[in-house]
């Protein structure tokens, strides 16, 4: 009977849980760029009215220089959506089921007739992960019966034959979702998403499949947060706002650095893709007009102004 209650108390907890996190991966929006990222009017119609790509791209240029974009398309074209008409941030693509740009989009699933991307990512490795203990509970616990089955010891009536139905269903639905949970795991610890692992991001130094790792916990705190004691739960935890991400990537162009360090500091507060706490929302940096410097994973304390202003004057380039 204390077996039986434990059963029932496992099965409600699992599939409760399942049940929540898979409401939470399809009522939640996955994220839209800002208004920031948008054409102005006036940019808008000199942009359409322009009919060199050239001279599209110095309308875009002169866009994105103060926002925080550093990939970029194959041919080191800033990347925009003609159908939202804005200027793409890092990791955001257009998705053609829902017809808008979505922050860090993963895919679109049919499953949860949405998008998964940044907002929502969390709850669909929770729900793959509580769909996962939820079928191997049922197989765990209807495998005794479906050996009596093949042993002829259950009675002979038709549940019998829902034994057998369930017991595969259960099965083969772990083993389906097993993989599909691995590889989703697999993304979070190399902090890539499903685009990423087949098309590498683009910077302006080349492309770089890890650009966006920085390490297996600094991975794993990004998709679920700073608290481990809410990792389990479908609970917004993600750090950041979807437009800004850390980097590995360190390459600055000196040339650009800001004249005075501490100024651009107190301006934009820590570099635009610095890992913000649960909430926060990240600042942005601009992009200089070389359009080469890539993310400074510092935060501007008096170290940081420093380093920068030794870059500057160590630079072969720099002036006296």
């Amino acid at each position: 009977q204390l077996c039986g209650c434990i059963c029932l108390v496992t099965f409600h907890l699992c599939f409760a849980m399942f049940m929540w996190s898979y409401w939470r991966t399809i009522f939640t929006k996955p994220g839209n760029p800002a208004k920031e990222f948008s054409l102005t009017k006036a940019d808008r119609e000199q942009y359409e009215k322009e009919q060199r790509p050239e001279a599209q791209q110095e309308i875009l240029k002169k866009v994105a220089r103060e926002l925080p974009v550093y990939t970029c398309t194959d041919t080191g074209a800033i990347r925009y959506c003609d159908r939202c008409r804005l200027i793409k941030p890092d990791r955001c693509h257009h998705c053609s089921t829902c017809n808008t740009c979505v922050l860090k989009m993963d895919h679109h699933c049919p499953w949860v007739n949405n998008c998964v991307g940044f907002s929502n990512y969390k709850f669909f490795i929770l729900f793959l992960a509580y769909s996962v203990l939820y079928c191997l509970f049922i197989t765990a616990t209807v495998l005794r019966y479906f050996i009596k089955f093949w042993t002829n010891e259950l009675p002979d009536t038709h549940a019998k034959f829902h034994v057998l139905f369930l017991f595969f269903v259960a099965a083969m639905f772990f083993i389906s979702l097993l993989s599909l949970f691995s590889y989703h795991l697999w993304l979070v610890v190399h902090n890539r998403s499903t685009i990423e692992a087949f098309r590498a991001p683009m910077f302006h130094s080349g492309p770089d499949k890890n650009g966006f790792s920085m390490g297996v916990a600094k991975n794993l705190t990004q998709v679920f947060g700073d608290q481990k004691m809410f990792w389990l739960l479908p609970v917004s935890t993600s750090l950041g706002d979807g437009h800004t991400f850390p980097t590995r990537l360190v390459s600055a162009d000196p040339e650009q650095l800001p004249a005075d360090p501490q100024s651009h500091c107190r301006r934009y507060g820590s570099v635009g893709g610095a890992s913000a706490s649960r909430g926060q929302k990240l600042h942005f940096q601009p992009l200089g007009v070389a359009g080469r410097e890539l993310f400074i994973p510092s935060l501007c304390d008096s170290n940081s102004v420093l380093m920068v202003t030794a870059l500057v004057m160590l630079h072969p380039t720099a002036g006296p």
